[in-house]
């Protein structure tokens, strides 16, 4: 980030924590390189964000079973977990919170894939809007934890389903 006179100006706590889960959602930036996925080619070939793959799939790909999963089930539930970070420190909201209804349904069909799509880049969407209302306040404890909690767990759902896509024989 460089300021009006082009000198070079520290990333905030935020804009940093993001960075990484805008490559765990919308992948790698084109021929650059990354800080944990594959590249993405310059052409914009072999993203590995969430979002994209997600999009490679069918509706019946996205719902056939592995081992009691779906790559739907982990879709729904990471939206969800996006929401509710920001239910939570936006708005205070303790839930309870149905973490294991979240993966429900786990079969879907075109139209309801679709939605879950949707739904996640909402969710993220929303989860990187309120981030940056945050980001001119003093980092703290709730925020940050909030925040390097949601990358970590989109990282990890992101592995949960890129295993899956291999099992399902789909080829993202």
């Amino acid at each position: 980030m460089s300021d009006s006179a082009g000198a070079e100006q520290p990333q905030n706590w935020a804009e940093g924590i993001l960075d990484i889960l805008r490559e765990a959602v919308e992948g790698g930036v084109p021929g650059q390189g990354t800080a944990f996925l594959d590249g993405t080619a310059a052409d914009g070939s072999g993203n590995h964000g969430l979002l994209a793959t997600l999009a490679s799939l069918s509706a019946e790909q996205a719902s056939r079973e592995v081992n009691g999963a779906t790559v739907a089930g982990h879709a729904r539930h990471t939206a969800f977990h996006m929401e509710v970070v920001v239910r939570w420190e936006r708005d205070g909201d303790r839930g309870p919170f149905d973490w294991k209804g979240s993966f429900h349904p786990a079969q879907v069909g075109e139209e309801e894939w679709e939605e879950v799509q949707q739904r996640v880049r909402r969710a993220y969407d929303g989860l990187t809007a309120f981030a940056r209302t945050q980001a001119s306040r003093e980092a703290s404890g709730d925020a940050t934890g909030g925040l390097a909690g949601a990358v970590a767990h989109v990282a990890y759902h992101l592995g949960a389903i890129r295993q899956l896509v291999k099992a399902v024989g789909a080829g993202a």
